[in-house]
């Protein structure tokens, strides 16, 4: 059910669409000139407004243009008994999406009023969905108070703001961290940050498609250009035109697409394939991996100019074992998201299951996290979740050392970062310095190792 005006001088005519409608289950109110109809408007809020062009003391272009300026403007149908082609451009200009000359039949009004209703409801949620992007793509939604995430957050809003003067694409950011650490929230949220914010967000992973397809997605390609090819297809880079293209897994693109991409960050231009000629296209790239670029391009599967290109600017998300005091923190924060999801009263989690979620490794990180919390929230019957519905007794984070390795130890209990300074001190004098080396000793990565190694003060 809808609300309709109709703003329409005869009265007879206006109460027969009145009555048509209604009886269609609509809302209906009529008006019987141009003034008391903007007002009217203002008041019940339509949906659709029914105006005639020949209206006392407002014509039906003015009314159109005073409707067009309300805060959420309904659709606009133009009725009139003069048309003609200047009227018919004017009423469009104004803002009417369609324009009927009487005498005019109630089945075809119907059905134009039926598609602005279509098209309205699909505004609606186009906007709903852009504003719930927004909202869950913002520096807020990278939730955590340690000093790695409030320097994930200030970077991310410092280098999003960094734009040329003279318009030219942005420099692009490289968002590294493990599996399950985020970094699609940190690509959404340098959109979101930055003046592009309200330009096209569009998302590849490198990952999902072939080569072979992962270059028509890209580059867009002419009709011929190869056997299926029965129509022009643009490509991702030219949509993303003015916004930000998200590269998720670069790691795993093609050596031969990854010379096209470089050649698109160094000269600002696309082809299609098949096409004869270049565009200019202004995007700004943010590509993530959770692989260790130089040792990608040791083995020879990544190119080292693309890599020194896309590290002009980098962000590098700390693993959450790395940054345990953001675990309670998140855990709430998911805790809130679930329950609004399921419709579950407010829920809490008591303190030996929070301390069983501190003290987890979390291979999985953030990720796991979440989807650990889901599990227990949905098999959960009260409201309060108890270290017994995770299953984490086993956890693997913190393993008291040994009275042989560390003879002192009950002489001089060490904290927690003391016990990691010195786990990572003795990986680098195994391996003589060799960050590579220590980081595969430790089992992780070569950025994760050197996140620690900044930590602690410590050098090669």
């Amino acid at each position: 059910m809808a609300t309709l005006l109709v703003i329409e001088d005869e009265v007879v005519l206006a109460k027969n669409i009145a009555r048509y409608f209604e009886k269609e289950g609509h809302l209906v109110e009529v008006a019987h000139d141009g003034a008391v109809g903007v007002q009217t408007a203002l008041r019940i809020q339509p949906d659709v407004v029914i105006v005639d062009f020949q209206l006392p003391g407002m014509d039906g272009l003015e009314v159109i243009r005073a409707l067009r300026r309300q805060e959420d403007p309904p659709h606009i149908v133009m009725v009139t008994g003069h048309a003609s082609v200047t009227l018919a451009v004017d009423a469009m200009k104004a803002g009417s999406m369609d324009l009927l000359t009487k005498p005019v039949t109630l089945s075809s009004l119907k059905e134009v009023v039926q598609r602005a209703l279509t098209e309205r409801g699909e505004r609606r949620a186009l906007d709903y969905y852009r504003r719930r992007d927004a909202s869950q793509a913002s520096l807020d939604a990278l939730v955590g108070t340690s000093d790695a995430m409030r320097n994930v957050r200030e970077l991310i809003r410092t280098f999003s703001s960094i734009e040329p003067a003279d318009r030219s694409p942005a420099a692009p950011i490289l968002i590294l961290g493990e599996t399950g650490t985020g970094k699609e929230l940190a690509a959404r949220a340098c959109h979101q940050a930055g003046p592009r914010a309200q330009a096209p967000f569009i998302e590849v992973n490198c990952a999902a498609l072939p080569g072979h397809l992962i270059e028509g997605e890209l580059f867009g390609f002419e009709k011929g250009a190869f056997t299926d090819a029965h129509a022009r297809k643009i490509g991702l880079i030219e949509a993303a035109d003015g916004g930000t293209l998200f590269l998720d897994e670069i790691g795993e693109l093609d050596l031969a697409l990854q010379a096209k991409l470089l050649r698109v960050l160094e000269n600002l231009r696309v082809r299609r394939l098949g096409a004869l000629v270049d565009r200019q296209v202004n995007v700004r790239i943010v590509a993530a991996t959770n692989r260790d670029l130089d040792e990608q391009v040791k083995d020879g599967k990544f190119r080292a100019d693309l890599m020194y290109r896309l590290k002009v600017f980098q962000v590098l998300i700390a693993p959450l074992r790395a940054r345990s005091e953001d675990i309670p923190v998140l855990a709430r924060h998911f805790l809130g998201q679930l329950a609004s999801r399921y419709g579950r009263s407010q829920l809490s989690i008591d303190e030996p299951a929070m301390a069983a979620l501190c003290a987890h490794d979390w291979p999985g990180n953030v990720r796991e996290l979440r989807n650990l919390l889901e599990r227990a929230v949905l098999l959960q019957k009260t409201g309060v979740l108890r270290d017994t519905d995770f299953a984490l007794r086993n956890s693997t984070r913190v393993t008291a050392p040994s009275s042989e390795a560390m003879p002192d130890a009950a002489a001089q209990p060490m904290t927690l970062d003391a016990l990691e300074r010195e786990h990572v001190q003795r990986a680098l004098g195994q391996c003589a310095g060799n960050v590579s080396k220590a980081a595969k000793l430790l089992g992780i990565s070569r950025d994760t190792l050197r996140y620690r190694m900044e930590r602690h003060g410590l050098q090669r």
